[in-house]
């Protein structure tokens, strides 16, 4: 997702499916570690969430509006709230908690 459609693709999706945002950039070390287990986790979540990742480089809006300090930040909204939140490279156990915890 991009500054550009991130509100009609998250905050105003009219699906009631939870939305993983895994916020990134492709000179951080610990995002390029995580990638794999959000893509994991986009195939083993569809139809029951939408994941989505935004390269904080090319959309810096975005990440300002939500306070986002550090990166990666992974962020859960449900029904364009906020849910869920963490920081840092966390394991996919932590990220499908997360999930799973919107999902309930």
């Amino acid at each position: 997702v991009t500054d550009q459609n991130f509100d009609a693709e998250v905050v105003q999706a009219s699906s009631t499916l939870p939305v993983l945002v895994d916020f990134w950039a492709p000179w951080c070390g610990p995002c390029r570690g995580l990638a794999p287990v959000i893509d994991e986790i986009a195939q083993e979540y569809a139809g029951r969430a939408n994941v989505y990742k935004m390269n904080v480089d090319d959309s810096p809006m975005t990440p300002g509006r939500f306070g986002i300090r550090a990166i990666p930040t992974l962020i859960v909204f449900k029904n364009g709230e906020i849910v869920e939140q963490g920081t840092g490279a966390v394991g996919k156990s932590n990220i499908t908690a997360m999930l799973d915890k919107a999902l309930a």
